[in-house]
């Protein structure tokens, strides 16, 4: 999968293939951008680059890739993060509880390659795992040409930032690590001044579209329509987006939200919100319940104020309308409030049922 694989942002991916061609390419590399936008993806795409037995030629002249030599093979098997940080948790689980203490997650398919994900269950870069790249960082690759860091997120724990940093001021000549940020500013000042931050904007709906109809041809046009409006810009989002999930979730979400403004029987809302019951199950399914409705009040925000071409569950236009209806701004505020103080109610395990139930019927006649 040559770098022409990469839907998107195609002057961030030729700015740092320039680099790479001309030798200059930074030992230190914040890529930003939504979830989804592609980040874990190029940094992989680049560790490839870097480090191909047999480059191809390419159009434009710049490093590419072949994806089958062995080096090509060993990184790219460290794509699918998700299964590979399931792996390692279940690893760690396996061990003896004294060993489980002091065993951090990290992901190695390859020698010379090391990508660390946050540790549960705080989701925090630890500071033994700082420790590790500090290990071996200095030595040279054994099978590679450069060694490659990928931490998947900016949430450090204090000292293990400040260890980092002590990395980026001396780093050797051929390590380079990537920094991945939704939010940059994260990171310590003093880490983003040592570092090139290369950017991956948002893709407008049309191009991710087109992208589904061809990824996900089991999907109708306004499916498609829906999931790229949904996905904020983020092709990896919208390819992998939980449609049947978000469609369950956007029906009880609508019968909430039609209860609290009818305020009239509340026999439907009962029957949703009994759903919702204790456990990481009923856990998951509340939090997916409370993002749709902020999605749904976003939308009658945008009804509200006369822009109805912004509304992303633009298939469930209709039923919008007759909620904007009965609506006010006053009323999407103050749902907005109520619904931030569920969220606050489930941190300290409360009935969930019970705190959907009094999220809809105290905003009748709100």
């Amino acid at each position: 999968m040559p770098f022409s694989s990469f839907h998107g942002n195609d002057e961030v991916v030729r700015r740092m293939r320039a680099a790479l061609e001309r030798e200059r390419f930074p030992h230190g590399v914040i890529v930003t951008g939504p979830t989804g936008a592609g980040k874990y993806t190029l940094a992989l795409m680049m560790a490839q680059a870097m480090n191909c037995l047999t480059p191809p030629s390419s159009r434009d002249g710049a490093p590419d890739f072949c994806g089958s030599c062995s080096n090509c093979t060993r990184i790219g098997l460290a794509a699918d993060l998700d299964t590979r940080f399931a792996e390692a948790v279940e690893a760690r689980e396996a061990l003896r509880e004294t060993d489980k203490k002091e065993t951090r997650i990290l992901i190695q398919t390859h020698p010379d390659v090391l990508v660390i994900p946050p540790d549960p269950p705080q989701m925090l870069v630890k500071v033994d795992q700082v420790r590790r790249v500090i290990a071996n960082i200095y030595f040279r690759p054994a099978e590679a040409r450069e060694r490659v860091y990928i931490f998947t997120t900016s949430a450090f724990m204090k000292e293990a930032a400040n260890s980092l940093l002590k990395i980026l001021e001396e780093p050797p000549e051929f390590a380079t690590l990537f920094l991945l940020a939704e939010n940059p500013g994260a990171l310590l000042p003093t880490i983003r001044s040592r570092c090139v931050t290369f950017t991956l904007a948002p893709l407008e709906s049309s191009a991710i579209e087109q992208d589904l109809a061809k990824v996900r041809p089991d999907w109708t046009a306004p499916q498609r329509t829906l999931v790229a409006r949904l996905s904020g810009g983020a092709v990896g989002r919208a390819r992998g987006f939980d449609l049947a999930g978000y469609t369950a979730a956007r029906a009880n979400a609508l019968a909430v939200l039609a209860s609290a403004l009818e305020g009239n029987d509340h026999s439907a809302l009962f029957k949703v919100t009994e759903t919702y019951r204790a456990g990481a199950d009923g856990r998951d399914k509340t939090e997916r319940l409370l993002r749709t409705l902020y999605s749904l009040l976003e939308d009658l925000l945008w009804l509200l104020e006369g822009t109805p071409e912004l509304v992303r569950n633009s298939d469930i236009a209709r039923d919008l309308g007759k909620l904007a209806q009965a609506a006010s701004f006053a009323w999407v505020q103050e749902a907005s409030e109520r619904l931030a103080e569920v969220e606050r109610g489930m941190r300290r395990n409360l009935l969930r049922s019970l705190s959907l139930d009094a999220f809809a019927t105290s905003l009748e006649g709100a």
